[in-house]
């Protein structure tokens, strides 16, 4: 009896762990709380987000990508890049980009206190209001982790969680690979994952985002020859 209960016991331990897994790391999981991972299937609308920036010259050369294309973008910035790149924060807003919050450091948020969760955001929140003028009501938690306390933390702050359904695996790609990657998976709503920056290195550290930048014009040039339409992630929220 007793082997068949310990049994038991560490099968339901196990299912325990896979479900917690999912809830926290699986990008279209809304167990912790509500995550935008699509837009409408209605049309033929996509997504075309940025995380980790602004890194510079990347993030330049992507805005001049996107502005002879007159396509519009979000960028998930990090505090602590915002603060090395200025400037740059000053023109993605200028040029008339959604910018969302990314934390201030990239940690990952397991395991991480509410204290500490709150931290991150708002010392991020206060400087992009400080850069542009204005305060974000979009989040991207770094890696897509959640973690208990981030969604209460979200809802003092009015805040959305923003997933994605699309990615060129730009982190560990070459230019062609991360087109054919996101291309192959493009559908009506969705959200593609594309990196501006790298995390946020240490002082000194090069963060180099090549590769996205090669991919860039080849995913919006096959986008758009697809029939798609690139907008605002903000265009997918309710009563947008």
């Amino acid at each position: 009896m007793w082997p068949v209960l310990a049994g038991v016991g560490a099968g339901t331990v196990a299912a325990g762990g896979v479900l917690l897994w999912y809830a926290c790391s699986v990008p279209s999981s809304q167990l912790f709380g509500p995550a935008l991972v699509r837009g409408p299937k209605e049309g033929r609308r996509v997504a075309l987000t940025f995380d980790d920036g602004p890194t510079s010259p990347f993030t330049e050369q992507i805005l001049g990508i996107l502005r002879e294309r007159s396509i519009i973008a979000t960028f998930f910035v990090c505090g602590r890049n915002a603060e090395r790149f200025p400037e740059v924060m000053r023109q993605i807003h200028a040029e008339g980009h959604t910018i969302g919050n990314h934390t201030y450091s990239h940690p990952y948020l397991y395991f991480q206190g509410r204290r500490k969760i709150a931290e991150e955001i708002d010392r991020t929140q206060d400087l992009i209001e400080k850069l542009t003028g204005h305060r974000p009501t979009l989040f991207r938690p770094p890696y897509g982790a959640r973690w208990f306390g981030l969604y209460p933390v979200l809802r003092e702050r009015g805040l959305q969680v923003v997933q994605w359904s699309d990615t060129g695996y730009d982190w560990q790609n070459k230019a062609d690979a991360i087109v054919t990657a996101t291309l192959r998976r493009l559908r009506p709503g969705s959200v593609i994952l594309l990196h501006d920056g790298f995390r946020v290195p240490a002082p000194g550290t090069p963060a180099d985002r090549f590769q996205t930048v090669q991919a860039l014009p080849a995913i919006l040039d096959g986008a758009v020859g697809a029939g798609f339409t690139f907008v605002s992630v903000k265009d997918f929220l309710p009563g947008s």
